[in-house]
């Protein structure tokens, strides 16, 4: 059994609690703090899940919305079997040494 991960973005709540409706005001609140992204951006970092979310933007996201990364990012565990397909490679085999003997030749 694989374990999968499945993440919920919540900024988009955490914007909405706090009257911020439009993904361009949050432009300028992040600039603030140093963090220079441009409308679309920040439109994809409200609108999806972020792939990857430098440590500098987590905390300017933090900061701006008096939270923590818990109440940004909220992680499900779903056990699930996952069934390989045709073609579908997964973890290597495991490595089985083998000694060649040869015949005694005298």
């Amino acid at each position: 059994m694989i374990k999968k991960m499945g993440i919920h973005w919540k900024l988009r709540q955490l914007m909405a609690a706090r009257d911020l409706f439009q993904t361009t005001g949050l432009v300028p609140l992040l600039a603030e703090r140093g963090i220079h992204l441009s409308r679309e951006q920040v439109f994809r970092l409200v609108t999806q899940p972020p792939q990857r979310l430098s440590m500098d933007t987590l905390a300017a996201l933090c900061d701006v919305f008096d939270c923590s990364p818990n109440d940004l990012i909220e992680i499900d565990v779903v056990n699930a079997e996952v069934r390989k397909t045709v073609g579908e490679s997964g973890p290597a085999p495991a490595v089985r040494r083998t000694t060649i003997r040869r015949p005694d030749l005298s």
